[in-house]
Formats: C-alpha cells, structure tokens, sequence
C-alpha cells in the first residue's frame, strides 16, 4: 500500500522522498499515519455540516480527556469539602477564574505538542539538560503517584457503596488501566477514555434534580465574602482548589498526547476548542458539586470533617437512594479516567526522558519499559490506598496542595519552552499571553508561602 505523505506530517523518509510503504514503517509511527490521514481525508471532504461535526469528532481527544480527568476523586472530594465548609458565598465564583487559569496553561501545551512533535519531559531534558529533566522528572512521578492514591480513594469508597470489596475493585481498575494502555492503539485508546470521561458530567444532572437554592447560587456573584482569610482552613482549601484544578500531570499529559495523536499545525484551532470545552465541562462538574454539597452538607453538624462515605450517607438520607447511586458512580468514574490520564501521563514522561519507545501506538513486547513505569506506580497506589486505618481525607487534601506546590516549577520551565524562539518560531508566547502566565505563577508561589506561614506560624497572620 502506497501513499502520499499528508503536508505538515513529518516523514520518517529522507528529504525529498515523498512516497512510502506504511507496512514497512514502525508500527507508531504507521499507526499515527494512519490517524493523519483519516483527518486528512475528513478534511477534503465537502464541507456540509455532518462532515464538519465528525471531523471536529475525530479531533477531540487530549483537552476533554485532560479537562474532565482533572475532576478526579480527588477534585470531588475536595468540591465537597469545599461547598461543606464554606456553603455558596465565596468558591463559586472562583471556580470561572480557575477555569480561565486552566485554559491559558492547558492552551500553551497544544502549541507546544504541535510546533515541536516532542512531549514534555522529552523537551525539558534535551533543551536545558539532565539535571533539570531529572529535577522536572521526580517532580512529576512523584506528584502523580499520590495523585493517584486518591483516585483509588474514590474507586474504594464508591465500590463499597455498591457492596463491591476493595481489593476486587481497585485490583479490576488496575487491571482495566494496564490493559487499555498496553493493548490498544492510541486512537482507540483515546475514544474509549473519552467514553469514560463523558459519565464525569453525570454530577451535572444530579444538582439539578437535587433543586438547589438557584438564587443563592447566583448571590454568590453579587454579594462576594471571604471569612477568615487568613485561617490556615481557608488557605488549603483554596490551594487544594488551585491545585485539582492545574496540576503538573496535566502539562506533561496534554503534550504527549497531542504528539501522539498527530496532531499537526494546522490542529491547533482545533486543539483550543478542544481544551475550551474540556474546561467548560470540568467549571460544569466543579460547580455542580459545590453547590450540591453547599445545600446539603454545609451547616451539619461535622461538615467540615465529613469523610466521602459520610457525604454518600448525607445524600442518601436526604435526597433518596438514586441521587446516592449516581454520585457514587460519578465518583468510580472520576477515580478511573483520571488514573488513566495520569498512568499514561507517567509512561509518557519516562519514556521521553530515557529515550524509550513512547507512544500507546507501540505493541506490548517492544515496548514494555513504557508501559511499566505507569502501571507498576498504578499498582502500588491502589495497594496503599488498601492498608488499612489510611488517613483518606486528610490524604486527598494533601495531595492536591502539593500539587499546588510543585506547579510553579513546571510553569516556569513550560514559559521558557513557549518563549523559545528557535524552538517556536512565529508561535512564541506573547507579550499578553506570557504577562497572564507570570501572574499565575505569582498567585500560585503567594498562595503556597501563606499556607505554609499559616501552618508553621497560625499567629503571624
């Protein structure tokens, strides 16, 4: 089978030479030819309004899956947390900031991924050397080994609302991440975690049928108040928020998979909407657990030390078995996708630093070394989390403030990639662009040494 090389694609041919035999190709790179020239072939089509649709189909795939992987367990545990303590009147209306700080990141990584064709890690270690790959490295394989721990908190707590024992369900969540990403291509890889990641919205309907005070909702906009600003209560709840809202996994996972995917130039329009509505989907899903837990929690007795069994046992009581069930199962499903993301963000980031076969595409026995790293960790997270007498809320809330933490690091050496004009060209960052990055990087580093003089000095603020 002879075919054209689709213009924008790299050939792995000499210069010059623009005819080559796919089965003579790598099976990665064959495969992610092979997606090339579907879009392409999409592309040529008439453009009526169903082509248009499945082309823009076939296009989505890393922004969604980042977007709505970064409502994990634990970003819903945190929601709940988050409406418990503090009821309508001050996180709501953070939530449309985080979602525009979420996209200028997320944005930043499509550009990267599509002018360049080299994943995160690889770009860190190959631009400013070994010591800081390494440095960028250990930041990201650590934060996302305890991201993980708390998406098997989700998947035991919500299991065991369904009468499910733990080691059955985080030994069948283990083995249904391994087996996806070893044995599917990316393409289908990618549509069947996008059809995890879709059930992520059920925490949508379920607010609505829960009838919320809508008024006081929309008072929170009005009548805007932070309490106890200074509190060290406050301060981790609003790091937590910051950090299940940008996390360094989602940089890394965001540019491989755009590598991976193929996609090209000409896909960065398509890769902003894609990362735009993952982002209106993941502010949707936010909002809707604020407010759900802001109605029905906020003002118990405990609230604000509620664990998740507690918040299942609240709306049950409350709302009725159903409303329980498919918060239990949103739950399950935040734990899944975004171990997912997060296994493959892992693979990804080791195989590009070490110089391994990198990519989903690659079959299972030529490339076992990438594929270990993420499931070896997704293994021993699910163990942990089965120990028994685990801190699991005091945990969750520690995770995300670390990545909170460690996220100005990995902003800093994304800025440096995306102002790298040998490396951009005409896509180097803008004056405006790099002005609203700076600014995050500074509320980031400000909301980490607050939380951390709160802390060490309750009495210094």
């Amino acid at each position: 089978m002879t075919i054209q090389v689709e213009e924008g694609v790299h050939s792995p041919l000499p210069s010059g030479q623009d005819e080559l035999n796919l089965n003579e190709l790598p099976a990665s790179i064959r495969e992610r030819l092979r997606d090339r020239l579907y879009i392409s072939r999409l592309r040529q089509r008439p453009q009526t309004p169903w082509n248009r649709l499945v082309l823009a189909f076939a296009l989505i795939g890393p922004g969604v899956l980042v977007m709505l992987g970064d409502n994990d367990a634990g970003g819903v545990i945190t929601y709940i947390q988050t409406g418990a303590s503090y009821g309508f009147g001050v996180f709501i209306p953070l939530i449309f900031v985080l979602g525009g700080i979420a996209y200028v990141v997320q944005e930043m990584t499509v550009r990267l991924g599509a002018v360049t064709r080299r994943g995160h890690a690889e770009l860190i270690w190959k631009r400013y050397g070994p010591y800081w790959g390494a440095f960028s490295l250990v930041d990201l394989v650590v934060a996302n080994f305890l991201t993980l721990i708390t998406e098997f908190i989700g998947i035991r707590v919500a299991a065991e609302a369904f009468g499910i024992p733990p080691a059955l369900a985080v030994a069948s969540a283990v083995a249904f991440i391994a087996g996806t990403l070893i044995f599917l291509r990316y393409w289908t890889w990618e549509r069947i975690a996008l059809g995890v990641a879709l059930v992520n919205l059920v925490f949508v309907p379920i607010a609505i049928m829960a009838h919320p005070d809508w008024r006081a909702v929309a008072a929170s906009f009005v009548h805007w108040r932070v309490p106890n600003f200074m509190s060290a209560s406050f301060l981790i709840l609003v790091s937590a928020n910051i950090g299940t809202t940008i996390a360094p996994w989602q940089l890394f996972f965001q540019q491989s998979s755009v590598v991976d995917k193929g996609l090209t130039l000409k896909d960065i329009p398509a890769g902003r909407r894609d990362t735009a509505l993952g982002v209106i989907g993941m502010m949707a899903v936010a909002l809707a657990i604020i407010v759900l837990a802001a109605q029905y929690i906020h003002g118990l007795p405990g609230a604000d030390n509620f664990q998740i069994a507690q918040v299942l046992s609240t709306l049950h009581h409350r709302l009725g078995g159903a409303i329980a069930t498919l918060f239990a199962v949103g739950l399950m499903e935040a734990g899944l996708i975004a171990a997912i993301v997060i296994t493959a963000s892992t693979s990804w980031a080791v195989g590009e630093a070490l110089d391994l076969p990198r990519s989903i595409n690659e079959p299972p026995k030529q490339a076992l070394t990438f594929y270990l790293p993420g499931i070896i960790a997704t293994a021993f997270a699910g163990a942990i989390v089965l120990l028994p007498h685990v801190p699991l809320g005091f945990l969750n809330l520690t995770v995300q403030v670390v990545a909170t933490v460690f996220m100005p690091a990995a902003m800093l050496f994304l800025l440096m990639l995306l102002n790298d004009q040998e490396l951009m060209g005409t896509y180097v960052n803008s004056r405006r662009r790099n002005v609203l990055s700076i600014a995050i990087m500074m509320v980031l580093i400000i909301c980490n040494v607050l939380y951390a003089t709160a802390t060490i000095f309750p009495h210094a603020l």
